[in-house]
């Protein structure tokens, strides 16, 4: 052989081997009648979840009585076991509501000779009791004391009892308000500066509200305008007591002044479910992986007169059930499982994740067993092949192993500021403030351009229904969840970190 053959010869031996050694290309995902498939079982729960048959499934009401029974349904088809761990009870977890909605308030200020009823358009009152009355001020023995800008911690126990009057700082407020709760005050007043801000705190305040039973708080609360305070106080007398509220020196004051605060709601006590479904271990004692997605919407949201008043929830959340229940399917039905899998949809996300709240308050493993949690929150909404989304990165040290995960299959991430924006607003923040490390893995938020057209037309709408969803964002990241749980379920593959072991 002619030494420049030899040459050719050896230059490609040379790059074979270098191939060889190179990384494997991504792992391809399934064939596409698999896909099809799958994206079929997705869509037949969404278009039964978001159904108007199911009204928006807003707990508490009819539509959301069948939605617990339809995933209850659901579970024991796919072959899930209860996870509640009471035989009482086989897939549910009672969560304790109080739903209110403010109705009528007075508030009567009296300084010497000088009484006046304040007006609606200057003054607002709220208790989410049926009925709360306070009485303070001179010969009542009950102190009106202004704080100013504090929070009146400088008087500790003795302002139990009073009614405390602080000006508004509207960073601050609500710390604030809530402090002086604490200190047992009957009642907390905010000043505020006009009728403007008033009406901004009627919107927010005076919408009717959910609240988990054990959290419920016996408060009463009022707004009013300083023009309203000043006119029973006097202007210079007001205008001296907001000019020392200012100065370092300043300390609470009791107010030469009588209030009369009374406030009603409609009030309606209920008990709405987590429901909740098992993939049994054969590795018992090793720890388990949490799947969770809330069932619960918004109900009927529009107005009276809309030709559709119903919020069906496609994206928010049938997606995030459905995707649920379709990869509990695929861990059921694939090798057995080392860990147990836990498969939880909770109520009340929509109010303040109440749901989620009620399950870290009565879990039926320990939390501290939970080795990983995956979110499903409206995830259908990318195409396929869309950038990654990845909430809670940062906030656990599940990292690592997310993100080699990732590279493994050949998916890349999206806006890491965008997902971060969503870190509270989901229900793994609060399984995160509790030590269970919990993440939102989806297309849904990777990027502005998939996000932005939903939240601005679809959001908390009628018009998000099922024949708007997109699958295929979807459909990528629940094969991505399906090997990343699989492998963390394995405890020959994954040991946590010491400090989450179970």
């Amino acid at each position: 052989m002619r030494p420049e053959r030899r040459g050719w010869l050896w230059a490609l031996l040379a790059s074979l081997a270098l191939a060889a050694c190179a990384a494997p290309p991504p792992r391809p995902g399934p064939p596409v009648d698999e896909r099809e498939a799958i994206a079929a079982r997705l869509r037949a729960d969404i278009a039964v979840l978001a159904s108007d048959e199911f009204a928006g499934r807003k707990p508490g009401t009819p539509g959301g009585r069948a939605t617990w029974a339809y995933l209850e349904r659901r579970m024991a088809e796919i072959g899930l076991v209860s996870g509640t761990g009471d035989p009482g009870s086989y897939w549910r977890l009672p969560v304790e509501l109080v739903a209110s909605a403010p109705e009528t308030a007075r508030l009567v200020l009296t300084h010497r000779s000088r009484s006046l009823a304040v007006p609606e358009e200057a003054a607002a009152v709220f208790t989410p009791r049926r009925r709360a009355l306070a009485v303070g001020g001179p010969g009542t023995g009950v102190p009106v004391v202004f704080v100013g800008y504090g929070d009146g911690s400088v008087l500790g126990d003795a302002l139990a009892g009073a009614i405390a009057v602080m000006l508004a700082d509207p960073p601050r407020d609500a710390a604030r308000r809530e402090a002086l709760l604490r200190q047992r005050a009957t009642a907390v007043v905010t000043v505020l500066p006009d009728a403007a801000a008033l009406a901004a705190v009627r919107r927010r305040e005076g919408r009717a509200r959910l609240e988990l039973a054990s959290e419920e708080a016996d408060r009463l609360t009022a707004y009013l305008t300083e023009d309203a305070l000043a006119e029973v106080l006097g202007p210079k007398r007001w205008a001296r007591l907001r000019a020392e509220a200012q100065t370092s020196a300043f300390e609470p004051l009791e107010l030469n002044l009588a209030m009369t605060l009374e406030a009603t709601s409609d009030r309606r006590e209920f008990v709405s479910y987590n429901v909740i479904g098992r993939i049994p271990g054969t590795a018992p004692g090793s720890g388990a992986v949490l799947l969770l997605a809330h069932w619960d919407h918004l109900g009927e949201c529009a107005p009276p007169e809309a030709t559709d008043r119903i919020c069906n929830g496609a994206a928010d959340n049938a997606s995030g059930l459905a995707v649920l229940l379709e990869l509990a399917r695929r861990l059921r039905a694939g090798p057995p499982l080392g860990r147990d899998i836990y498969v939880l949809a909770v109520t009340a996300e929509e109010d303040g994740l109440l749901g989620t709240r009620a399950f870290i308050k009565a879990p039926p493993l320990p939390l501290e067993s939970i080795l990983a949690a995956f979110n499903f929150d409206m995830v259908a909404l990318a195409p396929a092949g869309a950038p990654l989304g990845f909430v809670g990165r940062g906030q656990t040290k599940l990292d690592g192993l997310i993100l080699e995960t990732i590279a493994a299959s050949g998916r890349r991430l999206g806006d890491q500021a965008l997902a971060d924006s969503f870190l509270q607003r989901q229900d793994g923040w609060a399984l995160n403030q509790h030590g269970v490390p919990a993440v939102l893995l989806s297309s849904t938020y990777g990027s502005e351009a998939v996000l932005r057209p939903f939240l601005d037309s679809h959001y908390h709408r009628p018009s998000d229904e099922a024949r708007r969803i997109e699958l295929g964002g979807a459909i990528d990241d629940l094969l991505l969840h399906e090997r990343l749980i699989r492998l963390i379920a394995d405890p020959a593959r994954y040991q946590p970190p010491p400090a989450a072991r179970p």
